[in-house]
């Protein structure tokens, strides 16, 4: 019974023996294939380098072991801040996937709308309107303009005044009254004649209009 579990122990060291050779056998192989790898990376490299050094040559370029080293080391102290750069460039790459449905759908909306501006003619009115411009450009010198920027405040009184309800119907009365008339068949008029009229109801309330008119003018000019 001790032979048998001596042989035992022997049998099993010996298989324990054989699983260590083979592995250190294996690690030997991978030493050998690493070895043979980092020849050929290096022969490599080597190539590649003199290759570079040449072609630089050849370019007449030139550079520094020491500033390469220094942007070899800006490069490793600035990694997080390179993978934060690239992490939002991912996040705005994910924005324009979910954006880009809604602006081609704005794209498109726009598109009409200028499709139906054109239909109207706004483009047409508006490229018609820039002559305007033109014109007041070509027609009135700086000089005008500053002039009509010192005067700007009485123009805006002014026309804010002319545009008050009963100062437009006034206005509106008298364009009336003026197309009205026959300004090829107007009558001849005596002294005598305009004697009689001015004794008219309407004519002494003309004339009243007109003195009170007068006044208020050359009392609102000495007021100011």
């Amino acid at each position: 019974m001790e032979e048998k579990s001596l042989q035992a122990q022997v049998a099993e060291l010996n298989q324990k023996v054989d699983l260590l050779l083979e592995y250190v056998n294996q690690q030997r192989l991978k030493t050998i294939q690493i070895e043979d790898l980092i020849a050929d990376v290096s022969i490599v490299g080597k190539d590649m380098y003199n290759s570079a050094v040449e072609e630089l040559d050849k370019r007449m370029v030139t550079f520094d072991g020491d500033q390469v080293k220094q942007l070899l080391l800006r490069f490793l102290r600035n990694i997080d801040n390179m993978n934060a750069f690239l992490g939002m460039l991912e996040s705005i790459s994910d924005f324009m996937k979910d954006a880009g449905p809604i602006f081609n759908e704005v794209v498109i909306d726009f598109t009409k709308k200028l499709g139906e501006f054109e239909k109207k003619g706004y483009f047409e009115f508006f490229g018609e309107a820039g002559k305007i411009f033109d014109n007041i450009i070509t027609h009135y010198s700086p000089r005008d303009v500053r002039d009509l920027a010192d005067n700007i405040v009485t123009i805006v009184d002014t026309v804010k005044t002319a545009t008050q309800p009963e100062m437009m119907n006034a206005m509106n009365n008298a364009f009336n009254v003026f197309k009205n008339i026959e300004t090829e068949n107007i009558p001849d008029y005596s002294f005598l004649k305009v004697m009689k009229e001015m004794n008219k109801p309407e004519m002494k309330r003309a004339l009243g209009f007109f003195v009170t008119f007068m006044k208020n003018m050359a009392a609102q000019t000495n007021k100011n």
